[in-house]
């Protein structure tokens, strides 16, 4: 029976993630997760205060697991990228058939990285314009329905400009020249021999 190898930690690359990176790619998968929480009342037609005219009578058959799926695949996408801080992120783990142990093609992961955080900048990011009365809101019952949607949506304006942040560590990390990876922590490099004075 083949031994499972522990997952790798994230930070656990070739050359190291910077301290900001590695603490954004941890946190990410908490940013997103407020807004999760609050749509899923909606799975079972509790509108959490929302007033929408244009809002079906009753919800089709579909919708909980249409909103909860949604939930679902926003926290997969925020731990999928902390594959850009982590060392599965530079090669392929084993366990996947035909692709694992293979090195990834950095603009693999920079190119859909970057084009989705910008996709999610311009579809979370313009929540300010419509709050300041320039492009059309939603409105809620009262204003407590309001601050708990506004809480609860803001920190996801965060998760574009983070994957764009994290995208670009990447792509830095992985064009770096140099030497070869760094020691673990706590292992010391050597030290070069001292040169010999010349007579």
């Amino acid at each position: 029976m083949p031994i499972r190898r522990p997952a790798l930690p994230l930070g656990d690359t070739e050359r190291p993630v910077p301290a900001w990176a590695l603490r954004l790619a941890k946190a990410l998968p908490f940013v997103v997760l407020p807004h999760c929480l609050w749509r899923l009342p909606f799975a079972v037609d509790f509108r959490m205060g929302m007033l929408d005219p244009a809002a079906p009578a009753a919800v089709p058959w579909w919708s909980p697991f249409y909103v909860v799926g949604l939930s679902v695949l926003t926290e997969a996408l925020a731990l999928l990228t902390t594959g850009l801080a982590s060392r599965w992120g530079e090669v392929v783990p084993r366990w996947m058939p035909f692709v694992g142990g293979r090195r990834v093609v950095p603009l693999a992961a920079v190119v859909p990285a970057a084009v989705g955080g910008l996709a999610l900048v311009a579809l979370f990011d313009l929540y300010p314009l419509a709050w300041a009365g320039v492009l059309p809101e939603v409105g809620f019952a009262n204003g407590w329905w309001t601050a708990l949607a506004r809480v609860c949506i803001t920190p996801a304006m965060l998760w574009g400009p983070i994957v764009l942040a994290l995208a670009w560590a990447y792509h830095r990390r992985r064009r770096a020249t140099g030497p070869g990876p760094s020691a673990p922590a706590g292992i010391s490099q050597p030290l070069p021999p001292p040169a010999r004075p010349r007579r």
